[in-house]
């Protein structure tokens, strides 16, 4: 089954259903994918064919949901971009890519002129919202002057998304998922999480993750439902949505619910529709999780685990084990298998660390021109997540340690690397290390820990101001700790173990 199938198996049956309802703005399932095949159309008058890439750098916002179907429809690939990027790491994936048109939101038309001359590949822009916008056409005028036609015949083994994902090399990878990974998470998900056509599901977690678009986007849509979907999270405008769209199905990362939890009207807040509050990304706290429960008693709770590499879905924990297996991801989706390795790929005895592998019709194509980091990731099908755990006789999976060094700030992955090597950019910095630190809203944030060269002087400020104008926000080192050297190992590793033991000190 191709992608943009997921959606047309429900025009038949409910036409003028509700697909998406954003800022007052409901399209029903017949509407959006009309203008889903005109906009596919409009790709392919501009000479895109199958194999190219459409990239979408665009917010929360119902234009998404008609971009990522309309790639669909005329048998590109959609590549949804992080909003939060810096310009350069833009570029990097607009070029890495070779993407032939950009959907952008009029917001970063500046970005995009800034860009403009060293995207040799980037032939055709299409704008969202806005009069100023220097470039392309708006998005309004390719739907109406496109004829609606036909959807190109995929292959199951073609190429319909690509999600770029930051690697431990500070390069980020893009991770190629099919048609048939598509289906088969969309499906999963919608099992796992019993969906129907009558949910409502609440995005607020932004669209261009996998985690809303593939955990949430498709399968809500795989089981006919609707997606109301909000710009962003912020806890007032959450809990009003809940309550004014009958919100059946919520999903946060534990940073979200720590907010939402410290509202003091919450108790009155009215949401008997409410039947499910999901949660991933990051470890939700014991104590948070019984807060929850307690609030939203009607409400099953359920953890989400898995990786952009397998679509992303591994296993997941669901409401009657929410507070009795305390600190497990859960069991395998239907159709995913899950293990426990060693170095060598051999599975581990149970109750024994390992390397957690997974393997199912939804993982990975395979990272887009990068052959070694594909085989380094894929072993006789299986892939290798690079997180270690455990599993108990029951078949719960335990997470003991997290990919080497990753720091999770409130849901998005921070791999020290790529901080690291815009530390080392600065001339005064003679050696850099980034580690997380604790943080009670967000769960950690990055700390540079920096060694200046003799005779130098760096002050905290300069470091952040030079890092705020070449990283995502979010990567951006809340602190920075002067030391006089970092601790090595005998081969001169960094010792980040103990740069964290003296922080917890």
């Amino acid at each position: 089954m191709a992608t943009f199938d997921i959606l047309l198996q429900h025009i038949e049956h409910q036409p003028e259903k509700a697909i998406t309802i954003y800022e007052g703005r409901e399209t029903s399932y017949r509407q959006l994918a009309e203008k889903a095949r005109r906009l596919g159309s409009y790709f392919r008058s501009k000479g895109l064919n199958q194999g190219d890439a459409v990239a979408v750098l665009l917010g929360n916002t119902d234009v998404f949901v008609t971009c990522y179907f309309a790639c669909q429809a005329a048998g590109v690939s959609v590549l949804p971009i992080n909003t939060r990027l810096a310009p350069r790491e833009i570029e990097y994936i607009l070029n890495h890519s070779e993407a032939k048109l950009l959907v952008y939101d009029q917001e970063f038309s500046e970005t995009v002129e800034e860009l403009l001359p060293s995207l040799p590949f980037l032939t055709h822009f299409i704008h969202v919202g806005g009069e100023s916008v220097l470039r392309g056409i708006d998005i309004q005028q390719a739907i109406d002057e496109s004829e609606e036609m036909p959807a190109v015949v995929c292959q199951g083994e073609d190429t319909a998304v690509i999600f770029y994902t930051s690697g431990t090399t500070g390069r980020p990878k893009g991770v190629m998922l099919s048609h048939d990974n598509c289906e088969a998470i969309a499906k999963m998900w919608a099992e796992a999480m019993e969906l129907t056509k009558f949910e409502r599901v609440l995005i607020v977690a932004p669209l261009f993750h996998c985690a809303a678009a593939h955990v949430f986007m498709l399968p809500t849509i795989q089981a006919g439902g609707t997606l109301v979907i909000e710009k962003g999270f912020s806890p007032r405008q959450t809990m009003e949505a809940l309550q004014q769209h009958e919100i059946t199905v919520f999903f946060g990362v534990p940073a979200m619910y720590t907010l939402l939890l410290n509202q003091p009207d919450l108790h009155a807040l009215h949401v008997p529709h409410l039947r499910m509050l999901t949660y991933g990304a990051a470890p939700m706290p014991y104590e948070l999780i019984k807060k929850v429960k307690q609030i939203f008693p009607q409400a099953k709770v359920q953890n989400l685990y898995g990786q952009t590499e397998n679509a992303p879905g591994a296993t997941t924990l669901k409401d009657p084990h929410a507070l009795t297996k305390i600190g497990s991801v859960g069991q395998p989706l239907p159709g995913c298998e899950v293990c426990i390795v060693d170095d060598e790929g051999f599975e581990v005895p149970v109750g024994e660390v390992g390397e957690i592998a997974i393997k199912g019709p939804h993982v990975m194509k395979g990272y887009l021109k990068n052959p070694e980091a594909t085989a380094l990731a894929m072993r006789n099908g299986w892939m290798l997540s690079g997180d270690l755990g455990r599993m108990d006789e029951e078949g719960f999976l335990y997470i003991v340690d997290r990919k080497k060094d990753m720091i999770i700030r409130g849901g998005e992955n921070i791999y020290p690397i790529e901080v690291e090597e815009v530390l080392f950019e600065i001339p005064t910095v003679l050696e850099a290390a980034v580690i997380g630190m604790p943080h009670e809203v967000y769960g950690e944030v990055p700390k540079a820990c920096v060694v200046v060269k003799e005779g130098n002087t760096l002050t905290e400020q300069e470091v952040i101001q030079f890092c705020e104008k070449r990283l995502a926000r979010y990567k951006v080192p809340v602190q920075v700790e002067f030391l006089e050297a970092l601790p090595r190992n005998a081969s001169g590793k960094v010792l980040k173990t103990v740069l964290r033991e003296k922080q917890g000190e």
